[in-house]
């Protein structure tokens, strides 16, 4: 069926490294899907309907977590016995800290533009800019890191999160504007 001792970049056959070939990801991820899906063991006993379900949940789990950026350095940094934490923890750059408060402020004051959408379209394309700049500081990181490079990696990491939170606040009042008209 399928090994649980194995990571999920084993799982998947991929390299143990931050950056993943995402086509490469979702074709792994369809075969597998394909192969353990509960229904082809419809009429099997119960125990091999139970690891098949266990085992098409295991891999649903580590497709999320390989796809998405945040949730695959947190990954790649607990595999280095690195602690990440709960994601309360706050960053120490203060200029960070700074500009995610302007952004909120801009959020907040979007309503009351003569554009709302563009005040949030504006917010959410910096947003993606910075998510993007983490992502390639991340990559150099976690590419063969010293204990220097996992500080920071866990650093960069705490970033992220203030951006993919400010994220989901901008696209939730990006959705609140929809429905408004």
């Amino acid at each position: 069926m399928l090994d649980f001792s194995r990571d999920y970049f084993e799982l998947f056959g991929l390299p143990v490294a931050y950056p993943v070939d995402q086509e490469q990801l979702s074709e792994r991820y369809r075969a597998l899907q394909q192969a353990l899906h509960p229904d082809r063991f419809a009429a099997a006993g119960e125990r091999e309907k139970r690891l098949s379900m266990q085992a098409s949940t295991r891999v649903n789990e580590a497709y999320q977590t390989l796809r998405d950026p945040l949730a695959r350095a947190r990954y790649l940094l607990s595999l280095h016995a690195e602690e990440i934490g709960t994601g309360s923890e706050t960053t120490r750059d203060k200029a960070f800290l700074m500009e995610q408060m302007e952004l909120r402020e801009s959020l907040a004051e979007a309503k009351r533009r003569p554009d709302p959408y563009a005040a949030v379209t504006d917010v959410i394309d910096r947003l993606a800019r910075q998510s993007a700049g983490l992502v390639a500081q991340l990559t150099v990181r976690l590419d063969a890191p010293a204990a220097e490079d996992l500080d920071e990696a866990r650093e960069l990491v705490r970033k992220l999160q203030f951006v993919y939170k400010c994220r989901e606040d901008a696209e939730r009042l990006e959705a609140e504007l929809d429905e408004a008209l």
